[in-house]
């Protein structure tokens, strides 16, 4: 019996698609090729230089060592890129997201989520950052400490709801206490770090520790800023090293779920993630080479040349973590969503 032309040529297509995602075929699929790495964010902003030190290596660590570019598409707090990622990019393991933590949690932290983007239905790489944050003052203020903050007003700066700087403020002043009075508008940390050195503010929390030392280094070898808290899911080795005490000591403990679930977003502090629906060759495949990649000695002495943390988590993890946040009480997610708000 013959077969239709049109069913013949489905099923090449089909066979070769299977055979190329293979992992002996993986080297056939990947050579010569170029993977897209889209950025929600500018260039030169600190989620652009994570993603363009990858892309600097990831493909090393893919068989066929494809090349792989950057481009950004910032918008709607990244969440433009994670549309473009799971909605309009084939599925065909060439195109990687990297997008903010604060895209992934906004569909369940947002009064009005935006909606174009669904954290929950992509695959993830892994992060190559757990990041802490701070809350920082300059030497000069007179909050000091974090107990000095509970006790007396400190003036700290943000930006827009849905940025770290703005909505972790307000979440440590509901969730410890602490008298805070947030003035928001500012562009961006080093605005607001601009800010605070004209005594406009007193300082910021939210701050990735990370961003911290490449942005302003100098406040950190000079011992020109108080380091009042670090702020994350596990403590800072290096902070805690200095003495910098945990947030977790203020936060309340009948506050203690609401603020977890918002700093929950930390342990993926720079994710990377492919569509659902690539073949699972394929993504095993990529899995498998950001890990390697992660422990690349030419990637991690390019990351301290950077001043970049490399504190890595596989993309099964990161799932998991996902997964858990959006499993979240409904009453723990309305409170957090209180929390954050202006």
């Amino acid at each position: 019996m013959l077969v239709p032309r049109t069913s013949l040529h489905a099923g090449l297509i089909a066979a070769a698609v299977a055979l190329a995602a293979t992992p002996a075929g993986a080297a056939d699929y990947y050579a010569g090729r170029t993977v897209d790495l889209v950025v929600g964010n500018y260039p030169g902003a600190g989620y652009d230089i994570y993603a363009r030190t990858l892309a600097r290596h990831l493909g090393r660590n893919i068989p066929g060592n494809p090349t792989i570019v950057v481009k950004n598409m910032p918008g709607a707090g990244s969440a433009k890129a994670g549309h473009h990622i799971s909605t309009i990019a084939p599925k065909d393991g060439l195109s990687i997201g990297a997008v903010t933590p604060g895209a992934i949690v906004g569909p369940l932290l947002d009064e009005r989520p935006e909606t174009i983007f669904d954290p929950t239905k992509v695959l993830y790489l892994g992060t190559a950052n757990s990041g802490s944050r701070i809350c920082a003052t300059l030497a000069q203020s007179r909050t000091k400490t974090f107990d000095d903050a509970m006790t007396q007003k400190t003036i700290m700066g943000g930006v827009a709801a849905g940025d770290a700087v703005q909505d972790y403020a307000y979440l440590l002043k509901r969730t410890t206490g602490a008298p805070f009075e947030i003035v928001s508008g500012y562009k961006g940390t080093l605005d607001v770090a601009l800010a605070i050195e004209r005594r406009e503010i007193d300082g910021m929390c939210g701050w990735d520790w990370s961003s911290a030392k490449a942005q302003k280094p100098d406040w950190i070898r000079d011992r020109k800023v108080n380091l009042l808290a670090q702020i994350g899911p596990e403590p800072n080795a290096e902070l805690t090293a200095l003495g910098i005490p945990q947030i977790w000591d203020y936060v309340r403990q009948d506050n203690r779920k609401v603020a977890e679930l918002v700093i929950g977003q930390q342990a993926f502090t720079r994710p990377y993630f492919i569509a659902t629906g690539t073949p699972t060759e394929l993504v095993n495949t990529l899995r498998a080479a950001f890990d390697a990649t992660m422990r690349d000695l030419r990637f991690l002495a390019d990351a301290e040349k950077m001043h970049i943390d490399i504190s890595p988590l596989p993309g099964a993890k990161v799932q998991e973590l996902v997964t858990t946040l959006y499993a979240a009480p409904k009453d723990i997610v309305e409170r957090a969503r209180a929390a954050i708000r202006p």
